[in-house]
């Protein structure tokens, strides 16, 4: 068994500075810096009778010389350390598992068949996901237009997104809904000629796809 300094005190031996007085020898290795074994003046390992390394109070598994014959020891200790406290789980992360749109006509907030059809269908996949967390609904308007009018005009329209969807049986609290008006166009149409007004039948054909509202359906998953 190994010694420290605290045992060879208590079991009335005495370590000296010259070699081989009561039964403590000193070695010929030298460990430079090492804290965790009893060193003489000249930096080597000091042994007791049994021929052991004498450890201080500073030794532990990662000190570990093997000229001392700790090395396996110490794996063997360090393998049976508990293990070190988890901290605070990741926090989940919404992810989005559904998604859908749906068109509107020009300066309209009423809901199209087609739209309703994407919703529909949308709905009814959900009953797979069970461990759904939130719907997110997301309004928008092209840019013909003031941003005022726009941005009004886009709540409307996820107003009537999330009226259908409690109209089909829909929790309401589980539904967000935004307004982001001209904000987040999908198409510029930049190379549209003529003025930006409802009397450009081209322009606005172009910007249908802006004219929409986003559904999200999201799920809570571990972050890893």
């Amino acid at each position: 068994m190994h010694k420290t300094i605290k045992n060879l005190i208590m079991s009335g031996a005495v370590v000296l500075t010259s070699p081989m007085v009561l039964g403590v020898a000193y070695a010929h290795e030298a460990i430079g810096n090492n804290h965790a074994y009893l060193v003489d003046g000249s930096g080597r390992l000091v042994r007791d009778g049994q021929g052991q390394c004498i450890r201080t109070g500073s030794w532990g598994p990662e000190h570990a010389l093997a000229e001392c014959g700790d090395a396996p020891k110490a794996m063997e200790e360090k393998a049976m350390e508990p293990a070190p406290a988890m901290g605070p789980k990741a926090p989940a992360m919404a992810a989005t598992i559904l998604e859908t749109d749906a068109l509107f006509d020009f300066n309209k907030s009423t809901l199209k068949p087609e739209g309703k059809a994407k919703i529909d269908d949308l709905i009814g996949k959900m009953k797979d996901h069970p461990e759904i967390e939130s719907i997110l609904a997301t309004g928008h308007a092209d840019r013909i237009g003031s941003d005022k009018y726009n941005m009004a005009l886009s709540d409307r329209r996820v107003k009537a997104v999330k009226a259908y969807m409690v109209s089909k049986g829909v929790d309401a609290g589980r539904i967000e809904t935004v307004a982001k008006g001209e904000s987040e166009p999908v198409v510029s149409c930049s190379d549209v000629k003529g003025a930006e007004s409802r009397n450009n039948k081209a322009l606005i054909k172009c910007l249908a796809p802006n004219r929409r509202v986003v559904v999200q359906v999201k799920v809570q998953r571990e972050s890893k």
